[in-house]
């Protein structure tokens, strides 16, 4: 008999599931709140549940999070987990600490088949979606893993799906995990502080404007379609114009009122002063702020960091412009954790190695 994982439900499911056992839906929050608020993985924990209940349970169903296969701290206070995705395959989940948050970064997929040139986990192939219970598990095990603030609190204040995939490209598990994230019975954080970071799937962002509204970051990486098509490849589906059209329609209903877009710097690629004079022609119409990431090298990736004079003088100039731009700190790459070096391990299904997916 297969168990089911209640990790697999957001609360919609989970009352549908207690229906269908004959319960009552407010025994569906009592759970939902043993799950997610104190971390229970047994129902004998449930002291609040009838025990006819909790041996029902015990017999049908499970709460199954992945498997810790390895940790790794980095001298900034920087974590990572490779996590176990069955079939010899990882993925990773990062947790960095700043002064007033936590940000947790969580994968959606094992590998990625959009073949962002810059990018580790681009290189490594793909081989599947993770399920919502791998999605949503992986915030449930570092909340364990981390435990609480002297204050009680959660160290865990924000998430970010930047880790391993493209999380629009599996978006119904990817929904179903922003449910969870975003409902008070479960972690109850706020829309503005879930953002979910796309290379440029125009129909999925439509569609997360309706059913989720989230904080929205684009990978853009490239101020004109030229130099995109070649970083990122999924540009010669939806190219730019097209892209920037659907970031002004997500506005119309996002948390923020601006758009983040994430600009990794290579050396003599994407960092020239003309550059940043495309990108601010690019984003016109588009109330924006811009991170700029310097480029973490991982083995034969081909591309050199940008100096810091020449991040510096990209970013003045788009200052100058009257953008907002951060410069992201390089976090945990003592521990291949940082941006771009997220590569887990993956059995790669699309033979990325003799051939490059295309979209054109």
């Amino acid at each position: 008999m297969t168990m089911q994982n209640l990790l697999d439900y957001d609360l919609k499911g989970l009352t549908d599931y207690f229906a269908q056992l004959g319960e009552k839906p407010f025994r569906a929050k009592q759970v939902a709140r043993w799950i997610y608020h104190f971390g229970a993985s047994d129902f004998a924990e449930m002291s609040d549940l009838a025990k006819s209940l909790r041996e029902k349970l015990t017999h049908e169903a499970a709460i199954i999070p992945p498997t810790l296969l390895t940790e790794q701290s980095a001298n900034d206070g920087t974590r990572k987990w490779l996590l176990d995705a069955g079939g010899k395959n990882g993925v990773e989940t990062v947790y960095i600490p700043e002064d007033k948050r936590g940000t947790l970064c969580i994968s959606s997929q094992v590998g990625c088949a959009l073949a962002c040139t810059f990018c580790s986990t681009g290189r490594q192939g793909f081989n599947r979606n993770l399920t919502t219970a791998e999605i949503i598990g992986q915030l449930w095990w570092a909340n364990r893993a981390l435990g609480q603030a002297p204050n009680g609190e959660r160290l865990i204040t924000n998430v970010v799906m930047m880790g391993m995939g493209e999380p629009l490209a599996n978006y119904a598990n990817v929904l179903t995990a922003l449910n969870l994230m975003l409902d008070d019975h479960a972690y109850g954080l706020s829309r503005r502080r879930v953002t979910v970071s796309t290379s440029g799937m125009v129909p999925a962002i439509d569609q997360l404007r309706e059913d989720c509204p989230v904080a929205l970051a684009i990978s853009l990486h490239a101020p004109n379609d030229t130099l995109r098509d070649e970083l990122v490849p999924i540009n010669k589906k939806y190219p730019l114009n097209v892209l920037m059209a659907a970031c002004q329609r997500y506005l119309e209903k996002a948390p923020r009122d601006f758009i983040t877009f994430e600009y990794i710097m290579l050396s003599g690629i994407n960092d020239r002063p003309e550059h940043a004079q495309q990108l601010i022609n690019l984003v016109r119409d588009v109330p924006c702020k811009f991170n700029l990431i310097p480029f973490n090298p991982f083995p034969n990736s081909g591309y050199q960091r940008s100096s810091p004079e020449s991040i510096h003088r990209f970013r003045s100039t788009l200052m100058a412009a009257g953008h907002v731009v951060t410069t992201r700190k390089t976090r945990g790459d003592d521990i291949d954790a940082a941006c771009g070096q997220l590569a887990g391990r993956v059995q790669d299904k699309t033979r990325r190695t003799t051939h490059r997916m295309e979209f054109a």
